[in-house]
């Protein structure tokens, strides 16, 4: 009889299972980390142009308090089940601990195709759902601080942001309720490409160990690399750009509607372009179209990058996966099953629960920015500048050189909002993976990256509960 295929929750909690058994805190303090906290399924009505009605179901999962308030994004899909959020929710309690931001986990979604409505449609269903949040205080700057996901973008956050602002007249930090807005109606900007722009700085960072790099018969640096994303999206397609920028050759690329492939190379603006001009990613100029579109996970390559939905690598496929490295963009890509066959085979599989943690670290930051009510660099920007001209004027009298304006210019630039962002950024994603590595190489029986994140991140929040004493 066959067994049968795990969940994506099941395949959370097989994971954190076996990264528990590295660690010594009680099983109470395990299952307290371990499962969901709150969850919240709910209905209702949306009334349609026609004047018919139909029901929308709506879910918000509270994994873990053990920090204040939770965090977790919202999206919109047809695929949106109790268990994916469930797991979501959880994934997020261990990125927030491995990147040292002090939210707890959550997720929310909505059970719908969002391309099947109209934008009237999509703001009545988006103000309704944080409606039934507001109504069970699952949400709120000091609560539970939703952000976009899949289906959802900042649109979206502007009609959240509003609909509470509306239901909570007078709440000063109430633009704090959620992250990935506009940056007119209280956004950060970077935000956008924060997902991408980490998943860039970790993988970057990963391949800078040589001996690593060594062990997987690879060259350090990103430069020359063999590269397939799955996934053009928000995510995936500045994964691909910023990647091309450093001299990495995206080789293959896979969307819903199909794939494409060119050994020598796809340029990622130029297939942008193509897919806004035919609506496609097929046909492209100069690369051939797979017959399968899930043919392009198989393709030969340094580094894959699943950027698009949970369990894309099974048991089934991942004996034809030909790369050395699999960097999780997306959540949850590899199933339990699928991983054992790709560790066997010798891949370093990079987590999505470290890897994709940029856009959880950049929501953190605009949400600072929300309770302090002021741009990042705003104060300090100019007299930055004035200090850095008054050095090199003074370099000049001492060297007896001049320096053009536009030298000038360059080096004396203080930092804008976007500076610290992607410094922040960098920082988070560098210093985390070098506590996974850490943890991995230090703990006897370790062999993989996404058992040593975890181990992290059961570590810190275990010690959250002690501190706060409800386990001795």
């Amino acid at each position: 009889m066959a067994q049968r295929e795990l969940s994506f929750f099941e395949t959370v909690l097989a994971f954190f299972d076996k990264a528990a058994a590295y660690t010594s805190h009680p099983k109470g303090l395990l299952d307290q980390i371990k499962y969901c906290n709150s969850v919240y399924s709910f209905k209702f009505p949306l009334k349609n142009d026609d004047g018919t009605y139909e029901i929308i179901h709506g879910f918000r999962v509270e994994h873990s308090h053990h920090k204040q308030p939770v965090k977790g994004g919202i999206r919109y899909s047809e695929m949106v089940n109790e268990d994916e959020i469930k797991a979501l929710a959880a994934l997020m309690t261990y990125k927030c601990a491995i990147v040292d931001v002090p939210f707890g986990g959550a997720k929310g979604g909505v059970k719908i195709e969002p391309r099947n409505y109209t934008s009237s449609q999509l703001e009545r269903i988006t103000r309704r759902y944080t409606a039934e949040l507001v109504k069970k205080n699952f949400i709120g700057p000091g609560v539970d601080v939703p952000a976009p996901d899949y289906g959802t973008s900042g649109r979206e956050m502007a009609w959240i942001a509003d609909t509470f602002n509306a239901l909570n007249p007078g709440l000063i930090d109430s633009d704090a309720c959620v992250t990935g807005k506009p940056i007119e109606q209280g956004g950060i900007r970077g935000r956008i490409e924060a997902t991408g722009n980490g998943v860039f700085y970790g993988v970057r960072h990963v391949l800078s160990y040589a001996e690593d790099m060594k062990k997987l018969g690879l060259s350090p640096g990103l430069d020359g690399k063999r590269v397939v994303v799955q996934g053009m999206g928000n995510v995936g397609y500045h994964v691909a750009k910023f990647f091309q920028q450093a001299g990495a050759v995206i080789v293959a690329v896979a969307e819903y509607d199909g794939a494409i492939y060119n050994p020598n190379g796809i340029d990622i603006d130029e297939l942008q372009a193509h897919r806004k001009e035919t609506g496609s990613t097929l046909d492209f100029p100069g690369a051939k179209n797979f017959e399968n579109g899930k043919q392009a996970l198989e393709y030969e390559c340094d580094i894959l990058v699943p950027a698009a939905l949970e369990r894309q690598i099974t048991a089934e496929n991942a004996p034809r996966v030909q790369a050395k490295i699999i960097a999780e963009a997306a959540n949850g890509p590899t199933t339990a099953d699928g991983e054992d066959i790709l560790l066997k085979k010798g891949v370093m599989i990079i987590p999505d629960m470290y890897l994709n943690a940029g856009g959880v670290t950049v929501s953190y930051f605009e949400w600072l920015k929300n309770l302090s009510h002021v741009r990042f660099g705003r104060m300090s920007k100019r007299f930055e500048e004035a200090s850095n001209m008054g050095l090199l004027n003074a370099v000049e009298k001492l060297t007896g050189k001049a320096l053009s304006q536009d030298e000038k210019t360059l080096i004396s630039h203080g930092a804008d909002e976007i500076d610290l962002v992607n410094s922040g950024l960098e920082e988070t994603m560098i210093n985390a993976y070098d506590d996974i590595h850490e943890t991995l190489v230090s703990t006897d029986g370790l062999d993989d990256l996404r058992t040593a994140a975890f181990v992290s991140s059961i570590n810190k929040i275990a010690v959250t509960y002690m501190q706060l004493g409800i386990f001795p």
